[in-house]
């Protein structure tokens, strides 16, 4: 196996990404105004968003994730409690961050069963480790509700400058439960999803609730709720056995669609990591935003491009400046 095959991104320069610091409406675009880069095979070429229903078929599905992005960061004197994910016994994964002059930065201490003073009166206690950087932990009132009333949109030192929590929703977004937006579907506009339609393009819903992604860390994703309507399903089959092509938008829909295609199930929680190795079953393209090489995304992102044209795409990406990030640029991959 080639050094290529094992990391497409070995040897590119990532310390120095051009980022996206602000939503692309404060950069005078509009929502759908970002760059999109396309890459068949290793055959790549660059366009503006709105030219994606030109570029899909008649009779191609578009899969998108309909989570609703929470403002699941609560602010402390010195510190930051990013809430990530709902369990079903009521607790919550959470992260502390230390607050800093640029954003946040990952903060190593607390102690089990320790009680954290919250803004209004709340009280968070930390009950066990879950991995290296989330505790397990309880509020002692409804988190969703408290959020909604104390939270803000989680951030990083790439976004100065905080945003409302319309700014972290996508056109999907009706099902609440995301500690960070499913970025890949933000620059849709109902304009452009009308002009899909019309054009022949089926779009379709899964829920998937992310959880924190804190970039400083390499750490796979962990389990994470889904739900893949039925309805979804049936077209995912219909569409290809018609000779459609079924279209991902974001990592987040190819884990829930590869969780079915693999399992029959249609709903729960999932932990399955699409690979290399894995391949994928149901996603035939994938539209995805441009990240950073933490290995769970590369692994995935390599599942569908193929190594050889995932690096001749960033290499393109870097040359070009299109922006990284939740409010950057997008890529569409098609196999």
């Amino acid at each position: 196996m080639s050094a290529l095959t094992k990391d497409p991104f070995a040897g590119m320069a990532f310390e120095s990404v051009p980022e996206a610091h602000e939503p692309p409406e404060a950069r005078g675009l509009a929502r759908d105004g970002v760059r999109l880069l396309l890459s068949r095979g290793a055959e790549v070429s660059h366009h503006r968003f709105p030219e994606l229903p030109r570029l899909l078929e008649p009779g191609d599905l578009v899969v998108v994730n309909n989570s609703a992005t929470l403002p699941a960061a609560v602010r402390l004197d010195r510190l930051a409690v990013h809430f990530s994910t709902a369990r079903e016994d009521g607790t919550w994964l959470v992260e502390l961050r230390r607050l800093g002059p640029k954003g946040t930065q990952p903060y190593g201490g607390g102690e089990q069963g320790e009680w954290l003073p919250l803004p209004g009166g709340a009280t968070l206690r930390l009950l066990d480790r879950e991995t290296p950087r989330l505790w397990k932990s309880v509020l002692d009132r409804d988190v969703e509700s408290y959020l909604r009333r104390y939270g803000k949109p989680i951030r990083y030192s790439y976004v100065p400058q905080e945003w409302p929590i319309e700014d972290y929703q996508t056109v999907f977004a009706t099902v609440p439960g995301s500690a960070e937006m499913p970025s890949a579907g933000r620059p849709f506009s109902t304009r452009l999803v009308t002009e899909l339609v019309s054009r022949g393009v089926t779009v379709a819903p899964i829920t998937l609730h992310t959880g924190v992604a804190s970039p400083e860390k390499g750490e796979p994703p962990y389990a994470e709720r889904f739900a893949v309507p039925a309805s979804t399903a049936r077209l995912v089959e219909h569409t290809r056995a018609a000779g459609g092509r079924v279209i991902a938008v974001g990592t987040t829909v190819v884990r829930a669609l590869e969780t079915t295609a693999l399992s029959g199930r249609l709903s729960g929680w999932t932990t399955h990591l699409v690979t290399p190795e894995t391949g994928v079953r149901w996603v035939d393209g994938l539209l995805t935003g441009l990240h950073e090489p933490v290995s769970s995304h590369v692994r995935l992102l390599t599942a569908v491009a193929g190594a050889e044209a995932l690096f001749a795409a960033y290499e393109e990406a870097l040359r070009e400046g299109y922006l990284w990030h939740e409010f950057g640029d997008v890529h569409l991959i098609l196999k």
